[in-house]
């Protein structure tokens, strides 16, 4: 009886064994299936190669922003950066804009989603670039919004943005790290990690976004596609959308959308406090865009502001947020 009982055992195990190999091969083919799956999609997603500005990548496949964005739409956006009286004469260009682009393109920068989308995307980061850089006034002749690109570094600056503390970026002796470029760019490790972002040594001389167009835009085209933190969206994907919030985002009234865009890029000095000036200045140069690109600031999209949102970054450093100030203050 007893080795009946000890046979029964030992078949039962063999057969616990024998469904538990196989469930776990099955298991594993399942997971084996879906990588391989995963891999055949991915080797069979459509690649495009529109010469110079866009190649290699499944955006390339839209429409490039030469199909939808001109020169003379450019001229018509910053109609008042070379008058006499602005500060930056001569500098900004559409050409140095689309070399710069080119660079950020095959990523999906204004090349992802529909043409709406796309247009949507560049009045987004040129309202920014408009605002930041404008020097307008209530009664400048054309309106405030119509003075973007007037400026290209900070004019009056007060101190040299040299935060020693910061070990992997050191502040290099005789540099300063001014407001410089498109959004303007402060202090001795945003200026080291734009430069490893568009490989530029901007470390050593920040100088180079006072004196290269194209090198401004690429680092503002950088910030606009590169999170602040690998856990966070970047402003790119906040405002078209590939963003999903998380629970605590969603309780902090962080949406996407062009007010998630001011979140990323200012944080607290522009956003949670209301429905003050400097925000507002920014949503006009975009609506003001929208309008005249032909899309209409009625298409601005839900949550373009930011007035109640948690700051996704909240300074820890009474002085950490004077990067985002505007450039021309």
């Amino acid at each position: 009886m007893k080795r009946r009982t000890r046979n029964k055992i030992i078949l039962w195990s063999l057969a616990v064994t024998a469904v538990a190999v196989l469930v776990g091969g099955t298991i594993a083919l399942v997971l084996t299936a879906g990588t391989w799956k995963a891999k055949i999609k991915k080797s069979q997603e459509k690649i495009c190669n529109k010469g110079w500005e866009c190649s290699g990548s499944k955006y390339c496949c839209n429409d490039t922003i030469t199909d939808f964005f001109k020169v003379y739409q450019f001229e018509n956006l910053f109609a008042k950066r070379n008058t006499p009286v602005a500060h930056a004469v001569g500098f900004w260009d559409y050409q140095a804009f689309i070399t710069a682009a080119a660079l950020f393109e095959p990523q999906g920068f204004c090349t992802t989603g529909g043409k709406q989308m796309q247009m949507m995307e560049l009045c987004a980061f040129l309202g920014h670039v408009g605002a930041k850089t404008s020097c307008g006034y209530g009664v400048a002749t054309g309106g405030p919004t119509a003075w973007g690109l007037c400026y290209n570094h900070e004019m009056s600056p007060d101190q040299i943005y040299c935060d020693k503390t910061y070990t992997q970026y050191p502040c290099v002796e005789g540099a300063e790290y001014y407001g410089r470029g498109a959004i303007p760019v402060y202090w001795n490790y945003n200026y080291g990690a734009a430069g490893d972002g568009i490989k530029a040594d901007l470390l050593h001389h920040p100088e180079y976004l006072e004196q290269n167009a194209t090198l401004a835009f690429m680092a503002a085209m950088w910030r606009w596609m590169t999170p602040i933190k690998k856990s966070q969206p970047s402003a790119h994907e906040a405002f078209v959308g590939t963003w999903k919030p998380t629970k605590n985002d969603t309780l902090s009234k962080r949406l996407p959308g062009f007010g998630a865009t001011m979140n990323i890029l200012y944080g607290e000095s522009i956003c949670g406090r209301g429905y003050i000036d400097a925000m507002n200045v920014i949503i006009s140069h975009y609506q003001f865009y929208l309008d005249l690109m032909g899309i209409g600031r009625e298409h601005s999209g839900d949550n373009r502001d930011c007035a109640e949102q948690a700051p996704f970054n909240p300074s820890s450093k009474p002085d950490e947020q004077q990067q985002q100030q505007q450039s021309g203050s």
